[in-house]
């Protein structure tokens, strides 16, 4: 045990006693508060990180909503946490005056009676009570099932300086608390016989009126955490390096093998980075739930690729890692997080190559043999980063890694980002060689456990003076922008006994490339090549090269590298062969890919069709990308089925984000005896905010639809409904979160025959005392019409979606089960009323509310007005059960302009559903809290 004190720290003593009974905390508290600025003080800033469960509207709740966390907006108030602040007393024994700021109400502003001086100290008196919130929220807070606390950043401590002021950081389920460093000792009063397990020292346990009192000290701390449990759930593994106490899921793992792999990653970390300050350490399962191993924690339990002793190695080192580093170094959490990441990353990837070099991404299912023809099966265990990063990447949703962590999508904060910044520190060390940045990393560890505060600048300063080489560009671009990585060959002329080479900048991104010459599939020569900013050419020998590879070991986290290869000897260089693979699989860029898979279709007149689907669409987005479907309808004995053709244009650093091009087509039947033929040329805009966070997005789609359909003897068809073409434009805008959706857009369609103008707003709003209110407007009106028929008509209850856009179980069903399916679309009416269809115009008002958790009453109201008649109102209501929103509701009339429905007969057939079963769209429902 040992601690450097280059400077002086604040000190805190805590008496803290545990009423289990109402889950609070009391607590008395003394802070002796050092004024380590050149300024006097008259105010300082307390962290009061647990009072931002208190409600929902704290930057915590926000961040919640923005991610589609349901739990904590739907709790109840007695399972969120707070603060209850008595009093602040200084050393004067003068009543402070405190206030919270309204938008951060975790940030404690104290206002001084008497200024605190340069150098000087002052001691403060605090008396609170802390209300634990539920663990459920962020794996943090008390345990209903166990009994148990798992306690971080629950206490009031003063707030970090720099540069001379406070930083004030709201608690973003970040872990990025910025306290200033103090010394702590904690006297803990809990009831007899509770367990506690803590990374601070304990001293000896004294007992007092059936409970437990125990004496905790730490030195040179910036938090710590603190684990209650009426049952202890800790082991202690103590060896020469550190004394660690781990409670993770052990996965049938002996003691034997756990204390072996415990030594083995200790000892490997002290090796790289160097000796831990604190002596002992906490490893909890509650900080790998918040973090873990991104594919492990993906696989369901019944799929064991790993053997359990790796699986809990893994698990033990990536938290090891994080908890050393995050106890250590003093960094900015949040500015410079990709720091963290980066090393700890670079380590867990250092520490594979060392003892699990042949350990596959997917473990023993790469042996499987129906699995054996998946890249995915077969990339190495290190090889899964580049590709999680690429996720993004490919969807141009990367983000800086340099940028502030609470500007971060999640699954770049969480996943995608740590990966390219542990990716980006592997291309650095490739590129420096000798170990350079191994060595930075240990001085640079060794400077945070001996001096206050640390930053980027200080890790920039120890590498550049290790080499000669130019890095500037690792931290200019590969840090601070989003910039991509993307090289290719051009031309190749042989000259004798050299080779003249051109290599192509694709993305004008000005950073070292790796070049490599081989023979036979042996490495001949290696070379790194500079400033490649545009298109430059290189000689080499050709000593017997048959083939060039750029970034051959994938050193380089590169966009793409399907362009990464040039054979000499061959008259098409880069051809690779078709490889067709069984179901999806990631990309692989030696060949060209084509999946197949079984499909089926569903719709009453086709059946259940089984079909054949052939694609090229690989789990990393691509440029582009085809699709096509062919499928047996079993009830007609046809052909029928569907193809897509889509080109991506992704734009970098614009609003304008993103334009797809499409050519689409499908062919099925709308009646039992007449099928439909869709075929639609289409361009989408997409735009989006500059803070990727602002989950806002607005569209612009330009469409010709032009559709065939064949006449039929059960469904009224005529000329100008049997073959025609719409030109539609569309602009939409929506802004979605779990307390508040919105969407807007505005409707063209122009054809030979009508000419119509439409619009919607759709508005979804949760309460803070959980009810929800659903509210929907549509109006539209025909510019021009020159038909009789209702097809192209605006529907009440039902759109007859000429342009075939919607997912209809039954289309041209009039009575039946099919017949009541409902799409909210046009009029959004649920009750079946005389007049289905306006021919001229159509307003409407669609509201819906909930009375008991999914259980809503909604209401309907529009006027509409045919060619020839009178305007008409006509309302409906009755109750929904919204059991999950657009995927799965039902609708029970009850009140209407037909009358009280219950009395009208036949009451089973009014009612109404909505059922999704396109995977992809229930895809969409679990994704969109990452991304």
């Amino acid at each position: 045990m040992f601690s450097a004190h280059l400077y002086a720290q604040h000190q805190n003593k805590i008496f803290v006693e545990l009423d289990a009974t109402k889950r609070v905390l009391k607590v008395r508290q003394e802070i002796v508060y050092y004024n380590q600025t050149p300024d006097t003080l008259k105010q300082f800033v307390l962290n009061d990180w647990n009072h931002a469960y208190s409600d929902k509207d704290t930057p915590l709740a926000k961040r919640f909503s923005d991610e589609y966390i349901r739990a904590f907006h739907l709790a109840k108030s007695e399972e969120r946490g707070s603060t209850v602040i008595y009093s602040i007393i200084d050393q004067n024994n003068l009543l402070l005056s405190w206030t919270r700021q309204k938008k951060h109400p975790d940030i404690v502003d104290v206002q001084m009676k008497n200024p605190i001086y340069p150098n000087h100290k002052f001691k403060f008196t605090l008396t609170y009570e802390v209300k634990i919130p539920n663990d459920r929220f962020t794996k943090f807070g008390y345990n209903d099932k166990t009994g148990s606390y798992t306690l971080k950043d629950w206490f009031l401590a003063p707030a970090r300086v720099e540069n001379n002021k406070f930083v004030r950081y709201s608690n973003e389920n970040l872990d990025d608390i910025a306290n200033g460093i103090s010394d702590y000792e904690v006297t803990l009063t809990v009831p007899e016989n509770t367990k506690i397990t803590t990374d601070l020292y304990v001293g000896n346990k004294t007992t007092d009126k059936n409970a437990d009192v125990f004496y905790l000290v730490g030195k040179s701390r910036n938090s710590f955490n603190l684990i209650i449990e009426p049952v202890n759930s800790f082991n202690i593994y103590l060896n020469k390096y550190i004394e660690v106490s781990c409670n993770l899921k052990d996965n049938r793992v002996t003691d034997l093998q756990k204390t072996a792999l415990i030594e083995k990653i200790t000892e490997f970390t002290a090796k790289n980075l160097g000796a831990y300050p604190y002596g002992k350490i906490l490893i909890t399962q509650a900080d790998y739930d918040r973090n873990p191993m991104y594919g492990l924690n993906q696989l369901p339990a019944f799929l064991t690729p790993y053997p359990d002793s790796f699986i809990y190695e893994i698990r033990f080192l990536k938290t090891y890692l994080n908890a050393y580093l995050k106890n250590t170094l003093r960094l900015d959490s949040r500015k410079d997080n990709w720091l963290y990441d980066g090393i700890q990353m670079e380590l867990m990837m250092k520490y594979i190559e060392e003892n699990h070099l042949d350990k596959k991404m997917m473990g023993q299912l790469s042996s499987w043999g129906l699995l054996k023809g998946h890249n995915l099966f077969n990339i190495d265990f290190n090889g899964q980063y580049n590709y999680v990063y690429l996720l993004t990447a490919r969807k141009n949703l990367d983000q800086p890694i340099g940028d502030p962590k609470n500007t971060f999508i999640k699954f770049n904060e969480q996943i995608a980002g740590k990966y390219r910044a542990g990716l980006s520190f592997k291309y650095l060390d490739a590129y420096l060689g000798d170990s350079i940045v191994s060595q930075s990393i240990a001085k640079f560890y060794e400077l945070n456990i001996t001096e206050r505060q640390t930053d980027r600048k200080d890790f920039e300063n120890i590498l550049k003076s290790k080499t000669t080489k130019d890095t500037d560009w690792f931290f200019t671009t590969l840090v601070n922008t989003r910039k991509l990585i993307d090289f290719k060959f051009g031309k190749i002329h042989t000259e004798k006994d050299s080779l003249k080479i051109t290599i192509k900048n694709r993305t004008e991104t000005n950073v070292p490339v790796s070049l490599y010459g081989l023979n036979k599939g042996t490495v001949v020569f290696k070379q790194w090549l500079n400033n490649i900013e545009k298109d430059s050419t290189f000689t080499i020998p050709k000593q017997g090269i048959d083939k060039l590879a750029l970034n051959y070991n994938n050193e380089i986290p590169e966009y793409n590298t399907r362009n990464n290869w040039k054979k000499l000897n061959s008259f098409f260089p880069n051809n690779r062969p078709v490889k067709f693979t069984f179901f999806q699989d990631i990309e692989d860029p030696r060949y060209n890919q084509i999946f197949y898979v079984p499909s089926f279709t569903f719709n009453i007149y086709d059946g259940f069709s089984p079909g054949l689907r052939l694609h090229n669409k690989s789990l990393l987005d691509k440029p582009f990308v085809f699709d096509v479907e062919p499928t047996y309808s079993v009830k007609t004995g046809e052909l029928i089925g569907s193809f897509s053709l889509i080109f991506n244009q992704y734009i970098r650093e614009q609003s304008l984000y993103s334009v797809r091009y499409f050519i689409t087509g499908s062919t099925f039947h709308y009646a039992s005896d007449a099928r439909y033929t869709k075929f639609t040329p289409m361009i989408l805009f997409r735009l989006r905010e500059d803070d990727y966070r602002e989950n806002k997005k607005q569209s612009i789609l330009i469409r010709q639809v032009l559709v065939n359909r064949e006449k039929s003897a059960f469904v009224a068809t005529d000329d100008k409904n049997e073959n025609y073409s719409v030109f539609n434009a569309r602009y939409s805008k929506f802004e979605s979160e779990i307390t508040r959706h919105y969407n807007f857009y505005t409707d063209m369609q122009l054809a030979g025959n009508f000419g119509k103008f439409s619009g919607e707003i759709q508005y979804r709003r949760l309460f803070n005392d959980n009810r929800r209110i659903n509210l929907r407007l549509f109006a539209g009106t025909f510019i021009y019409r020159s038909t009789n028929s209702d097809f192209f008509s605006f529907g009440l209850d039902k759109p007859t979606d000429y342009m075939f856009d919607y997912n209809f179980y039954g289309r041209s069903e009039t009575k039946g089960l099919f017949s009541q399916q409902f799409i909210m679309a046009e009029g959004g009416f649920k009750s079946k009323l005389d007049t289905r269809y306006a021919n001229q115009w159509m307003t409407t008002i669609n509201a819906s509310f909930n009375i008991w958790n999914w259980v809503e009453v909604y209401g309907d109201a529009g006027l509409f007005k045919n060619q020839y008649r009178n305007a008409k109102f006509v309302y409906d209501s009755g109750i929904r059960l919204n059991v999950l929103p657009d995927y799965f509701e039902l609708y029970f009339p009850v009140y209407s302009s037909n009358g009280f429905e219950p009395n009208e007969g036949k009451y089973a057939e009014k009612i109404r559903f909505v059922v999704t079963i396109s995977p992809n769209t229930l895809i969409s429902l679990f994704t969109r809290k990452w991304l």
